[in-house]
């Protein structure tokens, strides 16, 4: 996949998806979810595809986010 479409697939497909996880853990409106998720240290690894988190699914993504601003650590699972 090259960076346009990792970027469209990013944009478009997963982050609606991981946006709609955090909402549902914070109550959050999906702008602020964004633009705090945005700022975190998950989306900057997801961001770069070669790390490959893009292939975990939006409630792993969640989970790791949850972890982040709870304990400031990121737990990776298993499959990462």
């Amino acid at each position: 996949m090259d960076k346009k479409q990792f970027a469209v697939f990013l944009a478009c497909v997963l982050l609606p998806m991981v946006v709609q996880e955090i909402q549902k853990y914070t109550g959050e409106n999906a702008i602020e979810v964004l633009e705090k998720f945005y700022h975190s240290k998950v989306y900057e690894i997801l961001e770069n595809e070669s790390s490959k988190l893009w292939h975990l699914s939006p409630l792993t993504l969640c989970n790791m986010y949850k972890s982040e601003v709870e304990t400031g650590n990121i737990l990776f699972p298993e499959e990462a």
